[in-house]
């Protein structure tokens, strides 16, 4: 696995989530849609995967995920799928980007809260930057692990 400096990828990820963003709201205008993921989070290095957080009503939810596959993606199936949430990956293949579409008000809301508090923490960014260098030579299964160790600890500490 693979990690590049912000530097290398903010700029082009911003441009490219813009253009993501425009393209989901113009089939889901009521749509809530937000940048997520490492390229969402200054100074954090990253597999410069691009992770676009799609919220909708839960009555719209199937519906959206239908919507959504005209951009080209398709479900990815090895990965958490609930009917709260659901993954879809690009079919492109220069581009390695995910949508994840999540029913307001359930519990994966938590995408924003965890983004959020690295956003304004140096500090935790460092952590995760020093956690997905220790985990270059793991295998993509090992680093999903103890990537999500990170994220409960940082989700249920109390600030």
């Amino acid at each position: 696995m693979q990690f590049f400096p912000a530097i290398e990828y903010q700029q082009k990820a911003a441009e490219l989530f813009e253009k993501y963003k425009s393209e989901i709201l113009s089939l889901t205008p009521n749509a809530i849609v937000e940048h997520i993921g490492s390229l969402a989070i200054p100074h954090a290095i990253s597999k410069a995967d691009l992770d676009i957080y799609i919220e909708v009503p839960a009555q719209q939810f199937s519906r959206t995920i239908e919507q959504l596959k005209t951009l080209g993606f398709k479900e990815k199936f090895n990965t958490l799928r609930t009917d709260e949430l659901c993954m879809l990956e690009s079919q492109a293949s220069d581009e390695d980007v995910a949508f994840q579409i999540v029913a307001t008000g359930s519990k994966f809301t938590n995408f924003l809260i965890f983004r959020d508090r690295l956003r304004n923490s140096t500090q935790l960014v460092h952590q995760y930057n020093q956690l997905k260098q220790n985990c270059m030579r793991l295998s993509p299964d090992e680093y999903r692990q103890i990537k999500a160790e990170f994220i409960d600890r940082v989700l249920n500490t109390i600030l």
